[in-house]
């Protein structure tokens, strides 16, 4: 066997685990929940849309309200994916953009996998009505700690959602539920409108996205919102 020979037989396994390491890297990074019969969404698949169009008022945000641009997301949170961005590069946008007045991000529901889903989603309103400076805590305490999505039946998410919420520094979680009894209907009829206004965007996923004029849908990496987040600021 000569030279070039050995390197080829060499080469060819590298090349193998190369690529799909690559493949999987891309799938990790762009992970995404879509909606059962919908495409594999990517980024800039749907039609045009502008944050502008986007309904923020009575939305739970962090950042300052008035800064120059503005980032919606779009969330379930039994999602896992959306988990991976709250996780891993929500706080890089939060150090570089929100907390320094460039950004404001606006979390918005899209629902769809399940009953869980919803009840989730109506204590993160009762959260913002109640206690909005520590609604970004308790978001992060609910994906920090997330279960494997619809893991659990009904009375064992609700009874881990309490735990969760009750653990969060600052908050009564017993005026929490008192304020999802109360107002159950209103917050539901929120969240639906969310997922209805999504959909009218083009969006068939979680997460996903609208920065400006554009639309991400997946998990993608921090380099991906850092250029959307620039473009929107360049203008």
């Amino acid at each position: 066997m000569n030279t070039n020979e050995i390197s080829n037989k060499l080469y060819l396994p590298a090349a193998v685990v190369l690529a799909g390491l690559f493949i999987a890297g891309a799938v990790f990074w762009n992970g995404s929940h879509p909606v059962a019969g919908t495409p594999t969404p990517g980024a800039g698949t749907a039609p045009a849309v502008d944050i502008k169009d986007v309904t923020i008022a009575g939305e739970p945000f962090i950042g300052d309200p008035n800064a120059p641009v503005t980032l919606a997301e779009w969330s379930d949170y039994q999602c896992p994916f959306c988990k991976q961005f709250e996780v891993a590069t929500l706080p890089q946008i939060i150090k570089d953009y929100v907390n320094e007045g460039k950004v404001k991000v606006v979390f918005k529901d899209f629902n769809f996998l399940g009953p869980n889903s919803m009840v989730d989603a109506e204590y993160a309103r009762a959260v913002w009505a109640l206690y909005p400076d520590k609604f970004l805590d308790w978001r992060t305490a609910f994906y920090n700690d997330q279960p494997q999505e619809n893991s659990l039946d009904a009375s064992a998410n609700l009874a881990w959602l309490l735990k969760t919420t009750g653990s969060v520094p600052g908050i009564d979680v017993n005026s929490v539920k008192a304020a999802v009894a109360a107002n159950k209907s209103a917050y539901d009829a929120a969240i639906n409108a969310d997922r209805a206004e999504g959909q009218k965007f083009g969006i068939n996923a979680t997460p996903s996205f609208i920065i400006g004029t554009q639309l991400i849908q997946g998990a993608y990496p921090y380099a991906n919102f850092k250029a959307a987040i620039d473009a929107a600021l360049a203008k």
